[in-house]
């Protein structure tokens, strides 16, 4: 008795047709080959290959099923960029970050770049700091806090005290990055909660979360509920005092996803960044308000003091030392050159007039929304140029925001809808970010389908289901 044949070897046993690819093929006329009238498998690999004008296609049609990235106003990352980026990008698609050697001008230019942001973030001393390029926002974050407690526990343990037990400190409507922080590196996270009278985090009872397990807090530049940004300037003030108080020296990430790209050039006088003595890392999107198409971050320490050798790893750099600090390995080098290549592009002016247009038409956009009358700002669109409403208290039973949400997307709007952190959960937001690329014109066709469906949800007679429901009755 033979055994059965190993199946995928019995694929392999099969004639292999690409080799005597029909030369009548390239003649069939589009949407009629084998694989656009015919299916292939979607969850194995095909037996034998293409032609690159069937998979293109193939793959091309179903992704145009996906919504259009300029009309989905839930997103905070870059959807446009002019042609010579784009020229740019396909040029450079190649790189790779992390080879140094192979790339030292790409390299060269990384460094550049966080150094620009190093003086945009008023470092004390541009000589003596430390930055890289992450793979987005998430994983500055990550090593931000990675070197706040490193260093706790490096001072822990040389006074001889237990570190097993940090914890940090911040928001309860911090992004999910924090969460996942604190999960995946042991930290015990507090969250100061949100409320009505304190929609961001201000010092206010800040000493009843901090101990000598606190590893440091981590302020909110831009919050992605409402785009509020924390009071960095009294939370170090906070600081202070229950140092002065307690002797407990804590200090500060700035998680600035958004508003570390904003703020300097339309908020100039705001104290939230290195200029404070209590922000020690400052993190940001080169793929959000950086302009840069998806994925890109940036992390810059105050000054190497505060960067745990133990996290640095030297690699060689044209036969010198090349100091590296990331958690990815290989990573797109095109994106880095993107970020240099807007620097260089908008240069501060520029930088100052795409954000403040977005600025202004956030702005527009909400005061236009506040002034139809079912809504109640949250936030206007001043600080970053996102923002967020509620539905007045007792304007209608018939329908919620999840409905106007629903409707909207059917006109190919995505405007979220969602509810607020922690113990405001009960409180459904809409939010509407607006990115470089949404025009007063098109923000003027935004409110005319929102009024219009506004008007169609107020002229029902009897009250959609509610949210769960609805989902419920989806899922079975």
């Amino acid at each position: 008795m033979t055994s059965p044949r190993h199946p995928r070897k019995a694929r392999l046993s099969k004639p292999h047709h690409s080799t005597n690819v029909d030369p009548n093929l390239s003649l069939s006329p589009i949407f009629v080959r084998p694989g656009e009238a015919t299916d292939l498998p979607k969850f194995t690999l095909p037996d034998s290959m293409s032609e690159p004008e069937t998979a293109y296609q193939i793959v091309h049609d179903e992704s145009i099923l996906d919504g259009n990235s300029r009309l989905n106003l839930a997103t905070f990352v870059t959807t446009w960029m002019d042609d010579y980026a784009k020229k740019l990008y396909l040029e450079s698609a190649d790189k790779n970050m992390i080879d140094k050697d192979e790339y030292p001008a790409t390299s060269a230019i990384e460094e550049r770049c966080w150094r620009i942001l190093a003086d945009l973030w008023h470092v004390p001393d541009i000589d003596d700091t430390l930055g890289t390029s992450t793979i987005g926002s998430s994983e500055a974050c990550m090593l931000g806090g990675l070197a706040l407690k490193r260093l706790w526990q490096e001072r822990r343990r040389a006074h001889g005290e237990p570190s097993d037990k940090p914890n940090l400190v911040m928001s309860a409507a911090v992004q999910v990055v924090w969460e996942k922080f604190c999960n995946y590196w042991d930290v015990e996270p507090r969250y100061v909660p949100v409320t009505p009278d304190h929609l961001v985090l201000d010092g206010t009872g800040l000493e009843d979360y901090v101990d000598e397990n606190t590893i440091g807090v981590v302020a909110i530049l831009g919050q992605t509920f409402t785009g509020l940004y924390d009071d960095v300037a009294a939370i170090a003030d906070k600081l202070d005092t229950i140092q002065a108080d307690t002797g407990l020296d804590i200090r500060m990430h700035i998680d600035g996803a958004s508003g570390a790209m904003v703020a300097p050039f339309c908020q100039p006088d705001l104290a939230w960044d290195f200029s404070l003595d209590r922000v020690n890392s400052i993190s940001t999107s080169g793929h959000k308000y950086g302009l840069v198409y998806p994925g890109l971050g940036w992390v810059v320490w105050r000054n190497t003091q505060v960067i745990p050798e133990s996290l640095i790893f030297h690699v060689s750099y044209l036969g010198g030392d090349m100091p590296t600090l990331a958690l990815n390995f290989s990573r797109p080098g095109a994106q880095v050159l993107l970020q240099y290549y807007q620097f260089l592009r908008l240069g501060f002016e520029g930088y100052h007039e795409v954000q403040q247009n977005s600025i202004d038409v956030a702005t527009f956009l909400s005061g236009s929304i506040e002034k139809l009358g079912p809504f109640r700002l949250i936030s206007r669109g001043d600080t970053i140029p996102v923002f967020a409403w509620v539905l007045k208290e007792g304007y209608t039973d018939n329908w919620s925001l999840y409905d106007l949400a629903e409707r909207l997307r059917m006109r190919g709007w995505l405007v979220p809808a969602y509810p607020m952190a922690d113990a405001m959960s009960d409180v459904v937001l809409q939010r509407i970010v607006v990115r470089f690329g949404m025009s007063h014109d098109l923000a003027t066709a935004l409110l005319t389908d929102l009024t219009a469906e506004v008007h169609k949800l107020d002229s029902l007679q009897s009250p959609l289901p509610d949210e769960f429901a609805r989902r419920s009755q989806f899922h079975h």
